[in-house]
């Protein structure tokens, strides 16, 4: 087993991935649109504890780098007392590190892809603009962006090719299809979400 699978599990499986712990990074990088990882780093470690984080949200430490660290540690102490013997190698350098990857270096390459490979094909492909969606429709319906037409919606949920890999697929596949489906629900007849 290797730890970035361990690391991932473990910051999905405790849940130090939600807004609660490392902001809304959906909703930041977009805001952001930055032009480079170092403008996206700029903005989250400034502006992310300041405008993308929910209410109530708590600081774990004097800076967001601080708190950065702290979640790391969070996630090495979940590791070491749930899952001992399947990571007896990570170390809480690793769930540091991992924890400033996804936050800020993933999450930038993710737009970056997002914006390069979806959108402007998608735009391209079908001649019209995608409309990022609201955190709210992101978190209640898995839909990332939408298409309007007249007074309905495509609601269109992008994944990255790995999440056929992801364990336990057919839970995740589920989890995802009955918040879509509920985005036709929510929008109104005529409304529709897609995979892509």
């Amino acid at each position: 087993m290797s730890k970035e699978w361990v690391l991932n599990i473990a910051f999905h499986r405790w849940q130090l991935n939600r807004p609660k712990y490392v902001g809304r990074l959906a909703e930041a990088i977009r805001v952001c649109a930055p032009g480079s990882k170092e403008e996206w780093e700029r903005y989250s470690y400034e502006q992310v504890p300041k405008k993308h984080v929910p209410s109530g949200w708590q600081m774990f430490g004097r800076t967001m780098a601080e708190h950065l660290e702290e979640v790391g540690r969070r996630l090495f102490a979940e590791i070491s007392e749930q899952l001992r013997k399947e990571v007896e190698e990570v170390t809480e350098e690793d769930c540091i590190a991992y924890v400033r990857e996804v936050v800020m270096h993933r999450t930038y390459a993710g737009y970056v892809t997002e914006k390069q490979t979806v959108y402007e094909e998608l735009e391209h492909l079908l001649g019209v603009k995608l409309q990022p969606a609201p955190d709210s429709w992101d978190r209640r319906c898995s839909v990332d962006c939408f298409i309007p037409v007249g007074n309905r919606y495509i609601g269109i949920q992008v994944k990255p090719i790995t999440y056929s890999q992801t364990p336990e697929l057919y839970k995740c596949n589920n989890g995802c299809r009955m918040p879509m489906s509920a985005f036709a629900r929510i929008m109104g007849d005529g409304s529709s979400s897609f995979f892509l």
